[in-house]
């Protein structure tokens, strides 16, 4: 593992002064890669969040064109990004706010040809992606893996964030064994509600990696923001998943 610089000490400054986190918890993420699943309303503020905690790096998977509509909530995007890749303005965003870590983007979303390798170059993986076909692949493939998972979405004014520890906790098909019926790709969004849920989630990840605080593993976070009402909702292993039931 490599260790700080001095450069790291400076950027990193306050948020060594954490309890519980200090020099070997920056260790930890400044030889962390991470993989995104999708870059925007979620994926994006969990990306930006990532350079600012100083992991080592990022990987970006995302298919497709920056457009208007994307605008209200994807932080890492520009105007003048519009029908360009959007891993092209979240690559220039982030290079600019935090040059010191490296970004690899992805021109593609998560599917059953590249699952596999994409979660294996990395240590940690977050899934922001609307499609439950993603974020169930992720699942499936970091349980064979054996590598940690956040899994964060979030609908109208509501957030949910489950991190997975495969062998420790359920996985998201103990949830999901199936994709839920009529999940439409379309669904209303404000920003500030699905950069909620990527900030918890990031905290989640981080707590995972380096032992501060506690993870709420075979838990589902959720809030409401229209009550601004936060539950910890406790979630069993299935032992008949066919994803982790033989963990």
């Amino acid at each position: 593992m490599n260790d700080l610089t001095d450069l790291d000490r400076a950027i990193y400054e306050w948020q060594l002064d954490v309890p519980g986190f200090g020099e070997e918890g920056q260790k930890i993420l400044r030889n962390t890669t991470a993989l995104v699943s999708r870059c925007g309303g979620l994926g994006g503020p969990i990306c930006f969040s990532l350079a600012a905690a100083g992991f080592k790096k990022i990987i970006i998977a995302h298919a497709g064109d920056l457009r208007l509509d994307d605008l209200n909530r994807q932080i890492l995007m520009r105007h003048d990004g519009i029908g360009n890749p959007r891993t092209e303005s979240a690559a220039a965003t982030l290079a600019a706010f935090n040059p010191n870590i490296e970004v690899e983007t992805v021109g593609e979303n998560i599917t059953e040809e590249n699952a596999a390798d994409l979660v294996g170059r990395a240590d940690l993986v977050f899934g922001a992606a609307p499609l439950f076909e993603e974020r169930l692949l992720m699942n499936r493939e970091c349980v064979r893996q054996n590598k940690p998972f956040v899994d964060s979405a979030m609908y109208n004014l509501e957030g949910r964030v489950i991190p997975i520890v495969p062998g420790q906790s359920a996985c998201l098909a103990c949830l999901y064994p199936e994709i839920p019926p009529n999940w439409k790709r379309r669904f209303p969004v404000i920003g500030a509600v699905s950069a909620l849920a990527a900030q918890i989630g990031v905290l989640e990840g981080i707590k995972v990696l380096t032992g501060l605080g506690t993870a709420n593993l075979n838990r589902m976070i959720y809030f409401d923001t229209a009550s601004m009402r936060f539950q910890n909702i406790e979630l069993k292993r299935n032992p008949e998943c066919e994803i982790c039931g033989n963990l």
